[in-house]
């Protein structure tokens, strides 16, 4: 089923890209994300709660947290299903996963989010984890549209 998404390369590692979000999800989540505010947060939510397994979802949630408990709990959620899909993409836990193909820039913003977040609450390794897996993932990160 989805071996097919890995690509192996005569001058590195294999490249993994995610498979495509659903329409109506990206569509939702597009909307909720134009909203004001004050409703943006509930907006966001109720794409995650329709589309659990939505990786941009979790990683916007985060990002419209109300603190950085609640941002740390959405990322670590995004990161987690992230891993989950990764590997029902045919990810064998290292190769490229790069913000270049749109797909995968959910997952690579839940583990950004992680990551800054960690920091925030004081969690110096698991910070330094997050950014070194983001730097082995992508040798070009950070992107200059990470939003």
């Amino acid at each position: 089923m989805a071996d097919a998404s890995v690509s192996l390369t005569p001058s590195g590692p294999p490249e993994t890209v995610l498979d495509p979000e659903a329409a109506e999800a990206v569509a939702a989540l597009e909307g909720a994300v134009a909203r004001p505010g004050p409703e943006r947060r509930d907006a966001i939510a109720a794409v995650v709660a329709r589309w659990p397994r939505f990786l941009d979802g979790w990683a916007r949630l985060g990002a419209v947290a109300g603190d950085d408990v609640e941002a740390y709990a959405a990322f670590r959620v995004g990161y987690h299903r992230g891993l989950d899909r990764l590997r029902q993409n045919g990810w064998r836990g290292s190769g490229y996963v790069r913000w270049q193909h749109p797909e995968n820039r959910g997952f690579l913003r839940a583990l950004h989010g992680l990551a800054v977040t960690a920091g925030r609450i004081g969690e110096a390794d698991e910070e330094q984890r997050c950014a070194l897996f983001l730097a082995q993932l992508d040798p070009a990160w950070p992107p200059a549209d990470l939003d």
